[in-house]
């Protein structure tokens, strides 16, 4: 059954990437100070590829994720993003990187079951319209054995620390993001977005409740962020 929620919320995001896929890296890169890159380099040292996977990166927007994991050598990815304009910046990056870029959707994916070795998201999970489909579709074109990783945002718990960052990312983080991007909507969105988000234990067992065998979490810089990884 076809929920109109879902789609609108699917269509809103869309919209918004496309409008700041242009200064969407240099955001990324300037707002988390370059942490964002060692995050992904420690997600996709969890994952663990081995020469010969094929791996698929969802909601993989300019493709830093994909490119990451295609650094380690002889490894295939796919990425795939709903907003056409993320993708072409990704293409532009791309060289001769071995990263294919297709435009798609992380709840009806158009691959067969057990097609990957691996499968990453970064930052990307909780923009899911429909969670629950996104992450069975994870499990469905993963083989059996194979590994799923997702990196997203969290909330810190020290009460310091948490009152600090909170203020940041719902006070300053949309205005910096919107003097440069020109728009708030996004930035206020990423806060509201985080929020909402059932992280931790709760983002665990919707992981197991969807298939994923021994789902675990990894929390980094003081739980700003957090790696999930599971197997099929």
């Amino acid at each position: 059954m076809t929920d109109p929620d879902a789609g609108a919320r699917r269509d809103f995001v869309r919209r918004m990437f496309d409008r700041i896929a242009g200064r969407y890296d240099l955001l990324n890169h300037l707002l988390s100070a370059g942490t964002d890159a060692r995050w992904r380099r420690k997600a996709v040292h969890l994952l663990d590829p081995q020469p010969g996977w094929h791996i698929l990166d969802l909601a993989t927007g300019t493709g830093d994720f994909a490119f990451e994991a295609a650094s380690r050598g002889g490894i295939r990815v796919a990425g795939v993003d709903l907003s056409v304009p993320m993708l072409r910046v990704g293409c532009a990056k791309r060289k001769d990187r071995a990263v294919h870029l297709l435009c798609g959707d992380a709840e009806g994916l158009p691959f067969r079951e057990g097609a990957f070795d691996g499968v990453t998201i970064g930052f990307g999970i909780r923009n899911v319209a429909r969670l629950d489909a996104g992450l069975r579709e994870m499990g469905r074109v993963l083989r059996p054995g194979g590994r799923a990783v997702i990196l997203e945002f969290s909330k810190p718990r020290a009460p310091v620390l948490s009152h600090l960052y909170m203020f940041y990312f719902k006070n300053l983080l949309p205005r910096i993001g919107a003097l440069i991007s020109g728009d708030r909507v996004a930035y206020t969105y990423l806060y509201e977005s985080v929020m909402r988000f059932p992280e931790g234990q709760d983002f665990l067992a919707a992981m197991a409740q969807a298939g994923f065998r021994n789902p675990r979490q990894h929390r980094l810089t003081f739980g700003i962020a957090t790696v999930y990884v599971g197997e099929k």
